[in-house]
């Protein structure tokens, strides 16, 4: 892969805002955005669909170690757990996601805290007449590729809850500044590991991953399908020691990855290690990709970027635009 490559086939420039991350990161947690403290939390429930959901994966795997309860929402229904001790953090990029929207609707009518982050919108709209704490973050080319720009915003805004210290934050960035001059398009060489992912993978990626890192295989499930316009399967590594290791006994074009953690719970380990047996005794090709050390969200950031940025060499290497999204445009259009 050249650089003539990713000009032709990614016109508009996604590769360059990947390029820019650790930057972009940096430059939102050092933002002029005001943080607000949520006295009395006890629930934390993330609103967010697509991208803007993969932030509240991310979040929820860092505070899974807390004794905060948080809950995932990807669609237009509250649980009937939530409560005034509930903080509602509602995500949207465009600010226009009608099923983020209906959920800040109902918060509110069930006397739920709320915080809402978007790049403007009908969001900011509700915020401003509803008196809705809103944080305005810009949009960096689309939803996808400004994921740590609302990454870095909600940790400086909501420090107070999410309990990341700073030194913490700032290595994170470092690592992802490190990692970009190794997986960034200034180094389309044999030793950038994205670009080795990609050029490995010919079929369907079947990501198998470890509880802690859930969020990093979503995302790159997600990536893949917005970026590659290509299939893609998750599966947890211990739940697919159960049911999903039966589908390899036929053959067919799915191509296992593996998302191993430096500090995997000690069976989680020895199944890595028989599942890696399995794929040899059956003469299955796999590839390892593993987790840096250090603090979690350093880990999962890392992984992210290194994921994304395959999504995208994926998609150049097919030929394929990753910007546009014309199935989803389409959804869209037609909801009423």
């Amino acid at each position: 892969m050249i650089v003539a490559d990713l000009e032709k086939y990614d016109p508009a420039g996604m590769h360059k805002m990947y390029d820019r991350w650790p930057k972009i990161a940096k430059e939102a947690f050092e933002s002029d955005l005001e943080p607000i403290n949520f006295r009395d939390i006890k629930h934390i429930v993330f609103s967010g669909m697509g991208g803007s959901g993969a932030i509240g994966d991310l979040f929820f795997s860092i505070l899974s170690k807390t004794s905060i309860h948080v809950t995932i929402i990807k669609g237009y229904l509250l649980p009937k757990t939530v409560d005034s001790k509930t903080l509602v953090v509602a995500t949207s990029v465009s600010g226009n996601t009608i099923e983020t929207i209906t959920t800040v609707r109902s918060a509110q009518s069930l006397r739920c805290k709320i915080i809402c982050f978007s790049s403007g919108g009908k969001l900011e709209k509700i915020c401003n007449e509803e008196k809705i704490p809103h944080r305005k973050i810009p949009i960096f080319s689309n939803p996808r590729t400004s994921f740590p720009a609302y990454v870095y915003s909600i940790l400086k805004v909501l420090n107070s809850i999410i309990p990341i210290e700073r030194n913490s934050i700032e290595e994170s960035i470092r690592e992802m500044e490190m990692l970009s001059e190794k997986i960034s398009t200034k180094n389309l060489s044999e030793s950038n590991p994205s670009l080795n992912l990609a050029n490995w993978l010919g079929g369907i990626p079947a990501i198998y991953y470890p509880w802690g890192l859930q969020a990093a295989a979503i995302r790159f499930k997600n990536s893949i399908q917005e970026n590659a316009k290509t299939h893609a399967i998750i599966e947890d590594v211990v739940e697919a020691c159960h049911n999903g290791i039966v589908s390899w006994e036929k053959k067919s074009d799915v191509q296992p990855i593996l998302l191993e953690g430096d500090e995997d719970y000690v069976k989680t380990k020895e199944r890595w290690e028989i599942l890696k047996k399995f794929f040899k005794k059956s003469d299955i090709d796999y590839k390892e990709i593993f987790s840096i050390k250090g603090n979690i969200l350093s880990k999962l950031i890392t992984l992210i970027y290194l994921l994304d940025f395959a999504s995208i060499y994926i998609a150049v290497k097919n030929h394929t635009d990753p910007s546009p999204i014309q199935s989803i445009d389409f959804i869209k259009s037609n909801l009423n």
